[in-house]
């Protein structure tokens, strides 16, 4: 699909393909179905969906329900417990109230790791899922400010999580060796923004310029070490 519908779209078509009867599509569903996501909140800013879309949707997803009805079932449930998920990377309280209301995740930001360099890209939107036949659940991202023929297909538990947190110089205590960050590494062949820990903290005297405390970080990919300063990390969401 070249148009791009968000999770929570997703999510409440593939709720009203479960009800659905066997048998064309009214017309009239889809107008109202794409004219609801198109006024909604969270398409502000993103392309409007047609009649057309929403269609071709339910089609295509119907041609995929026959064989695999209990992967789909599987799929819906591992997007409305996504907050499940961040068991191993923080939910915010915020995302802890929207479990079991699939709907709202839309409010959420996302991030997603890239299997072509192990950094972690802002998610813009999620495209399409399937399950694969371990039974884990991946989504197809766009990445913020990339192309289509950057999308990939990425794992939901490993590999999405809700965005990192830039940190400010007023949290700098929080910071604790063991941590995990998310920090910018600055090479000569790229810059990204990739997961490391916390090894060792040098706390120094804050000025009228902020931060001045230095962290030695490793990075988890490469096992590489390195000192940095506070405005080249995020942090974790806290839970």
């Amino acid at each position: 699909m070249d148009f791009e519908f968000t999770l929570s779209e997703m999510l409440e078509m593939e709720n009203m393909f479960k009800e659905l009867e066997e048998g064309p599509l009214a017309p009239q569903f889809c107008e109202k179905l794409a004219s609801s996501f198109s006024l909604a909140p969270s398409r502000a800013g993103k392309q409007a969906i047609t009649p057309r879309q929403v269609k071709s949707w339910f089609q295509d997803r119907l041609k995929k329900s026959q064989p695999r009805v209990a992967s789909s079932n599987m799929a819906l449930k591992l997007f409305a417990d996504l907050s499940d998920a961040s068991a191993s990377f923080g939910a915010t309280e915020s995302s802890q109230k929207l479990k079991g209301n699939a709907s709202d995740l839309s409010e959420l930001i996302f991030e997603a790791l890239s299997s072509k360099d192990n950094a972690w890209y802002d998610v813009a939107s999620f495209l399409n899922y399937r399950v694969v036949c371990s039974g884990e659940l991946e989504v197809r991202v766009r990445f913020a400010g990339f192309r289509n023929t950057d999308d990939e297909w990425v794992n939901v538990r490993r590999a999405v999580r809700e965005r990192s947190i830039p940190l400010e110089s007023s949290e700098c205590q929080r910071v604790k060796v063991g941590d995990l960050v998310l920090c910018f590494q600055e090479r000569e062949e790229r810059a990204v923004y990739c997961d490391a820990h916390i090894v060792e903290i040098n706390r120094k005297l804050h000025d009228i310029n902020g931060c001045r405390c230095t962290f030695v970080v490793r990075y988890d990919h490469d096992d590489f070490e390195e000192e940095v300063r506070l405005d080249r990390l995020c942090g974790r969401p806290t839970p």
